[in-house]
Order: C-alpha cells, then sequence, then structure tokens
C-alpha cells in the first residue's frame, strides 16, 4: 500500500482522531483539494452509499458542512 492509499484510507476510515490527524499532515492546498473531493463524493452520481457515508464522516471530523445541493 502505498502513502495515497494510507492517506485515503485513514481520511474514509470513519474514526474522527484518525482523519483529522491524516487532514492535518497535509499542506493547506493539498487539504483543500481534499476537501473538495471529499465535497464531491458526496453530491456526483456514481459513488458507493459507504464511500458518500465515509466522506460525510470525514468532513463532520473536520468540522465542515457538506455542500447543499
Amino acid at each position: 500500500m502505498d502513502d495515497l492509499e494510507i492517506l485515503w484510507d485513514s481520511l474514509l476510515s470513519r474514526q474522527p482522531e484518525a482523519i483529522r490527524e491524516a487532514f492535518e499532515s497535509l499542506g493547506e492546498s493539498d487539504q483543500q483539494a481534499v476537501i473538495a473531493h471529499l465535497q464531491r463524493m458526496i453530491a456526483e452520481d456514481g459513488w458507493h452509499p459507504e464511500q458518500r457515508l465515509s466522506a460525510q464522516a470525514a468532513l463532520q471530523a473536520l468540522g465542515i458542512a457538506p455542500l447543499q445541493l
């Protein structure tokens, strides 16, 4: 498993502490890219319902409200 896979495993783990730790390890531009991707996972078609739940949990752990559709 490479570093990127490990990062996303943590971000989508539904474990708030692991999510925050992974997120805080990133630089500001990468953090913004992660937030945008999590928002897309919630909003766009084609994502599995469990992936959507994990994205919602990640945003919640980070104190970020998902985009309103």
